[in-house]
């Protein structure tokens, strides 16, 4: 019996060394990320993974030994007495403390370096809507809504449209938002009409966007990409199809890309201008449609 079950032990260890312990393309972790923030946040995560496994297999190895040593079969007796050990005591004691006293500098610079907004470069409202975000570039005149695409509102179609829609169907959005690369980039987040959760992962932000309260988070793409996340807070009916897309290009590019969203912006405004002009010219006064006595 000891040996089989030593063989399934085994056996079980060398299937979970042919394969990835960890791997976030199958979900199974937290991406690397493209900021100087998610890239520790990732390395401490992976230290806390392996610092569990090694206090699991330590703990359920000792375990399985006492079922095996001290087995009814071979003769173990109870003990009929329960010894005090002040040694083992202090031991099982001390070390969990230093375990935490170990993860006490990681994760405090993991929770502290995100909420350091100094010094921004750019800074971006982002408002939660039911079930939509909008982006207004401060300073800049520039400000749109981001909605998941529309050739991908696959809840909205006929099911035989889902043979047409990619596995990230649900992280697409018509807008989305563009930002330079290697540039400091603070966000002030809230709601209009219910909580919401800005977060994308990739960039290490995680904010709530709650109404009538504002809150600030910052990043630093190091790296050109598109990266998807989605609003984590349940905020009503649609609130899976919520989606978030950062968009990091050049700051070459990005500059082209503002100067055309102005012109745009610029052309939309002349034009509510002068249809206003034109209604206004058009629509007859209340002294020129009276009715003289």
């Amino acid at each position: 019996m000891f040996n089989r079950l030593v063989a399934t032990v085994l056996a079980a260890a060398a299937f979970g060394a042919a394969r990835p312990a960890v791997s976030s393309e199958r979900g199974y972790s937290l991406p690397f990320g493209a900021t100087g923030v998610s890239g520790p946040v990732h390395g401490f995560n992976i230290i806390l993974f392996w610092a569990c496994a090694a206090i699991a297999v330590t703990v359920f190895s000792v375990i399985v030994y006492s079922i095996v040593r001290f087995r009814n079969s071979v003769g173990a007796l109870p003990g009929k007495t329960a010894p005090h050990s002040t040694r083992a005591e202090v031991v099982w004691t001390l070390i969990p403390v230093v375990i935490l006293v170990a993860t006490v500098i990681p994760a405090a610079r993991a929770l502290i370096v995100p909420d350091n907004a100094r010094g921004p470069a750019m800074s971006i409202m982002v408002t939660g809507y039911q079930w939509k975000w909008h982006y207004d570039y401060l300073g800049t005149g520039v400000s749109f809504y981001s909605t998941l695409a529309a050739p991908y509102n696959a809840p909205q179609l006929p099911p035989l449209a889902s043979s047409m829609t990619p596995k990230d169907s649900l992280l697409d959005v018509d807008n989305p938002l563009v930002i330079p690369v290697d540039t400091n980039v603070r966000l002030l987040l809230t709601g209009n009409d219910a909580r919401h959760l800005w977060s994308v992962p990739d960039v290490a932000v995680d904010k709530a966007a709650i109404p009538g309260s504002i809150n600030e988070a910052w990043f630093k793409a190091t790296r050109t990409g598109r990266y998807s996340g989605q609003c984590g807070e349940l905020c009503g009916r649609d609130h899976a199809f919520m989606p978030i897309v950062v968009e990091v290009i050049s700051k070459q590019a990005y500059a082209q890309w503002l100067a055309a969203k102005r012109a745009a912006a610029k052309a939309a405004a002349s034009g509510a201008a002068v249809a206003v002009i034109a209604t206004t010219a058009i629509t007859p006064t209340a002294a020129t449609i009276a009715t003289p006595f």
